[in-house]
């Protein structure tokens, strides 16, 4: 009989931790999608630095060699590093100073979805 009501408690409290991480992980997976850049464009002969000029203020997923991704509103851009502030995923009190170099590319949201 105990092990009965073991076995029934086991699978009980399975299925209470499943329909938890299926609730729950779904918000903390969200991550904020960039916001549109109206009359934005990419410039292919510009380096990087000079199309991360023209996002001053603007929101960016920013991708590194390393494969990290940044995403943040450009604060300021110089000749060796770009400044992201109000880091997406929960991060929104935290800043980031990335290299220019270390930079492989960028992304920008220009269009709406339809």
């Amino acid at each position: 009989m105990k092990k009965a009501i073991n076995i029934v408690s086991a699978a009980v409290l399975a299925v209470f931790l499943f329909t938890a991480i299926f609730i729950i992980s779904p918000a903390i997976a969200q991550k904020k999608s960039a916001g549109t850049v109206q009359g934005a464009k990419f410039e292919v002969s510009y380096s990087i630095m000079e199309n991360l000029k023209a996002y001053i203020g603007k929101d960016v997923l920013i991708h590194l060699r390393s494969g990290k991704t940044f995403q943040g509103y450009v604060k300021a851009v110089g000749d060796q590093a770009v400044h992201l502030e109000k880091l997406a995923g929960g991060r929104d009190f935290y800043d980031a100073l990335i290299r220019i170099d270390d930079i492989s590319a960028i992304e920008a949201k220009f269009r709406g979805e339809r």
